[in-house]
């Protein structure tokens, strides 16, 4: 049984670094799609320019929630394909890998199914302004018609790194990353399209990177390699990664509906206030992709671990996540910080958006220290298969704050500062929590003692 990074046998920080810059690098890339949509109508739609950019905007925490919810399920198969790896349980891995990629075709055709029928519904809710909303609902039903192949790229993504080969699914997002900027400007500016180019743009680069891993994993040598006619649903596998999925993806998912709630209140603020907010979005999430890298790396290599029965290997893992983390965020904050107007300006050029958008940077950045915490020792729960506690508490600590904050203070001082304050009092309370929860369970230690 072959494995692309031995995670179980000599040193460690290295192998995390390697496995985490490449997760990082793909999640920037990926974000890349929606940034070039943005950079792109925001600078060749002429006078629609800023409703274009507030359209792409106002439909990012939906995107984030539907991605979020599954990438947390993926999580799930990761694990267990991870634990599988340490037990050397290949039939196991063969069955996860198979259900895995069933899993995300259906639910991708679910999701498009039911988000065409009350994705109006739901930007209406948001208090998406009137000029901007026909424009809004035109890319999101665009982009929903993408969702199977998007799900299967993530899962796919899961599967691979679940073995340690983290360079394979950003080798995919190049490919399609490169495609989704040239086809975004041949939409736009050669056929005089909007926000629908941009999402068809979207929707085809995603189309490509998923068959890419598909035909990578029918035809690899390792142990993930899918055969045709084992493609089968496995209910009991299904099971296990849903029993951890489920909750990583809910925890993903929380963070996506109380940031809808934050974006229905930055909507009320007008529409220059959303083409700012949602290009320093676009900026700032480049950071936290470096930041829950490492989160993934804890997940993978104490799942591993775990299933090996190292122990005291998982709580060095732990440590190490913990301090390179906090390395490669901070140097990439600082990056960002230095760069960040004209970053912004690359988006949108009016002055007064800069300037919104550059406040939203420094705020949520104020707060990453706290994020890198708790995301990394969710990370740790969750390969010793975890996962329930880390998403209530994180209902609790980032939900529930963050509407307090929105529902009871905003009304009282309505201003952008105000909305961005609930990041670092939401995430401040959400990594003590979650320390607590590490600290009560200790499951490297128990486990030993069992």
């Amino acid at each position: 049984m072959k494995s692309k990074m031995d995670m179980l046998n000599g040193s460690i920080w290295n192998k995390i670094i390697q496995y985490a810059l490449p997760v990082a690098a793909t999640g920037i890339l990926e974000q890349l799609f929606n940034a070039s949509d943005l950079a792109i109508v925001g600078n060749f739609t002429g006078k629609a320019k800023t409703v274009a950019v507030a359209a792409v905007g106002a439909n990012s925490p939906i995107i984030g929630l539907l991605l979020n919810f599954f990438i947390g399920i993926a999580l799930g198969a990761n694990v267990v394909i991870a634990n599988a790896i340490g037990k050397g349980d290949e039939k196991t891995i063969h069955k996860a890998v198979h259900t895995s990629v069933i899993t995300a075709v259906v639910c991708g055709l679910l999701v498009t199914l039911f988000g065409e029928l009350f994705i109006g519904n739901l930007l209406q809710v948001l208090n998406v302004p009137e000029d901007v909303f026909p424009y809004a609902l035109l890319y999101i039903r665009i982009y929903l018609l993408g969702m199977p192949v998007i799900l299967l790229y993530n899962f796919e993504a899961a599967i691979f790194r679940s073995i340690g080969e983290t360079k394979m699914p950003l080798e995919a997002l190049a490919v399609s990353g490169v495609l989704n900027v040239a086809l975004n400007l041949f939409f736009v500016i050669v056929l005089k399209m909007t926000v629908n180019g941009v999402a068809i743009a979207t929707v085809i680069a995603n189309a490509v990177s998923s068959v890419f891993l598909f035909i990578k994993l029918v035809k690899t040598d390792q142990a993930i390699r899918i055969r045709k006619e084992e493609l089968r649903f496995d209910g009991n596998v299904f099971g296990r990664i849903i029993r951890i999925g489920l909750p990583a993806g809910v925890q993903s998912a929380v963070f996506s509906i109380a940031n809808i709630v934050i974006q229905a209140a930055i909507n009320s603020l007008g529409t220059v206030v959303i083409a700012a907010s949602s290009a320093a979005f676009n900026i700032e999430i480049f950071a936290y992709y470096m930041l829950n890298s490492f989160s993934q790396a804890c997940t993978t290599f104490t799942g591993q671990n775990y299933g090996a029965g190292q122990l005291k290997r998982c709580r060095k893992v732990l440590f190490l996540c913990i301090v390179e983390d906090f390395i490669a965020t901070a140097a990439t904050i600082i990056l960002v910080l230095l760069s960040g107007k004209v970053l912004l300006s690359i988006f949108n050029d009016d002055p007064q958006v800069i300037s919104i958008g550059y406040t939203r940077l420094l705020v949520v950045f104020s707060a990453y220290i706290f994020s890198m915490l708790y995301e990394n020792l969710s990370g740790y729960l969750r390969g010793f298969g975890i996962s329930l506690v880390p998403a209530i508490l994180t209902i609790i600590g980032v939900c529930g704050v963050r509407f307090f904050w929105i529902f009871a203070v905003f009304p009282q001082h309505k201003t952008f500062t105000t909305i961005m304050m609930a990041y670092p009092i939401s995430l401040a309370t959400t990594a003590v929590l979650i320390f607590i929860a590490t600290m009560f369970y200790r499951p490297s230690h128990k486990l030993n003692m069992q």
